[in-house]
């Protein structure tokens, strides 16, 4: 078994070379170590301050699988167990070697470069012999949703023969923007998910490996449940208790903080009044200006991304003119709440046909986000760990990318003005950062510039001339589309 991780020093942001610190391996010691049936070695076919790679090649012992007991699984006649691909196939076997190979890369840990540990990073990752059951379709399936350029080549039978077809092995390629940490987690699960076969014995254990490899993106991929299947060897128990442990992380690390239908999120401030004689709330002010803005820009499909309760998503349903309302967010719960809110059960067929509302992350590319004239993430970044932020955009700007994508965040300046609020302090406990007025304007002409978009910015609630409005508000138009 096989597979390279190569990155550049333009990927890398440092010499190529830093990629050994990051895996704490040295690119000038080739490394060796036993491991279940087999050997795993750990070598750099090259590795220059400008390119930098790393090749994992797992030598398996067929016969000691089998004397061990591992290689005892059904292969439909006795000499299977000892004439088969797993020397030559990734499988379950190499997951298990490079999670014993990167153990610390994978906890996110460079004590020599800290800084490379937390942004993502250019990689490209070759498997050229995958069992991938579905095919090329399954690997770009389970890998696009998490930020990978996806080429998955099937292997034919005999080259010399195409009459034969192809055989079950793609030769994969996975290329993208990601944390190190991050990608050896997706090999970790999707290898044997691919292969849909685990060489080893699966029990109540393996609910714990996956759901701490998968922490962070598992919970919100479209295909979960069919990972946690197949990675629990489709048995059913296993697959309940392990979709129900992801849940309560996606709930508790989610965009969106948990609320009850009668609650909605608040935050300091939201409380504020307007100028008109009857207090407004801040809330309402930024749904308001929101849903104004929409109808200005003449969106009619439109998605509110991190819903929450669906109190946004409620108000678009009110106005016929956006014909197609996409409601989604990071959590379970949340979206079960917002059924509760909305009255869906209840709902006119005709109104009932205006909404979608499904289970998504918003650092993550989901196809079913694509071709909106429209994308609301209303106090929805804040919420973000910012070295997830690149991560977002992609989403977002890169994958998404519809016509128009309003942005609002609070702003940080504000805070001096909301008197119980202690000096230093974010307005919810939940946010990760509050930006002042040029920290959002920076990040949004970066992603603009990367993206393909202009941007427009507005005040919502009273604008202080000396620290500004409450409410930052971010309008970003696609330059093709305007």
């Amino acid at each position: 078994m096989f597979l390279t991780i190569g990155t550049t020093s333009a990927g890398l942001g440092a010499p190529a070379t830093d990629l050994g610190f990051l895996l704490h391996k040295n690119p000038a010691r080739p490394q060796s170590m036993e491991v279940a049936g087999g050997t795993v070695h750990v070598f750099y076919p090259e590795a220059t301050d400008e390119r930098c790679t790393v090749a994992v090649l797992l030598e398996v012992d067929p016969i000691a699988l089998v004397r061990s007991g591992r290689g005892r699984a059904a292969e439909g006649f006795t000499l299977g167990q000892y004439v088969n691909d797993r020397p030559y196939a990734a499988s379950s076997l190499l997951a298990v070697a490079v999670g014993k190979l990167f153990r610390t890369a994978m906890i996110g840990r460079c004590d020599a470069r800290p800084e490379l540990t937390t942004r993502p990073i250019l990689l490209d990752i070759h498997v050229p012999a995958l069992p991938c059951r579905g095919g090329a379709t399954m690997a770009e399936r389970l890998f696009s949703p998490l930020g990978w350029s996806v080429d998955a080549q099937p292997v034919p039978l005999d080259p010399e023969i195409p009459a034969w077809g192809d055989s079950r092995y793609v030769d994969l390629r996975l290329r993208g923007e990601l944390r190190l940490a991050d990608a050896l987690h997706h090999l970790y699960v999707m290898l044997p998910v691919l292969d849909d076969a685990k060489h080893y014995w699966v029990g109540s254990d393996e609910v714990d490996k996956l759901v701490r490899a998968g922490e962070g993106w598992l919970g919100a991929h479209p295909d979960r449940e069919l990972i946690s299947r197949r990675y629990l060897a489709h048995r059913k128990r296993l697959t309940d208790s392990a979709l129900e442990a992801l849940d309560r992380l996606v709930e508790s690390d989610g965009v969106e903080v948990e609320t009850s239908p009668d609650e909605p999120i608040a935050e300091v401030g939201d409380d504020l009044a307007g100028d008109s004689e009857q207090p407004v709330s801040l809330a309402v002010q930024r749904r308001t200006a929101v849903v104004e803005l929409l109808r200005e820009i003449g969106a009619r499909r439109v998605a509110d991304l991190g819903c929450g309760e669906g109190v946004l998503v409620a108000q678009l349903l009110k106005d016929s003119s956006f014909t197609e309302v996409v409601a989604t967010d990071v959590s379970a719960r949340a979206l079960t709440y917002a059924e509760r809110r909305l009255h869906v059960d209840e709902m006119s067929d005709r109104k009932r046909e205006r909404l979608r509302l499904f289970q998504s992350s918003v650092t993550y590319a989901d196809a079913r986000l694509a071709d909106l004239d429209a994308a609301v993430l209303m106090e929805v970044i804040e919420h973000v760990d910012p070295p997830r932020l690149p991560a977002l955009a992609h989403a977002v700007f890169g994958a998404a990318r519809p016509g128009n994508v309003v942005v609002t965040t609070p702003n940080s300046e504000h805070n001096v003005r909301f008197e119980t609020l202690p000096a230093g302090a974010f307005r919810h406990p939940d946010h990760r950062f509050e930006w002042t007025r040029a920290e959002f304007q920076d990040w949004a002409t970066s992603v603009c510039a990367a993206y393909g978009y202009d941007v427009s910015f507005r005040p919502v609630g009273p604008d202080d001339p000396e620290v500004g409005p409450p409410t930052q508000l971010a309008l970003f138009r696609l330059k093709e589309a305007v």
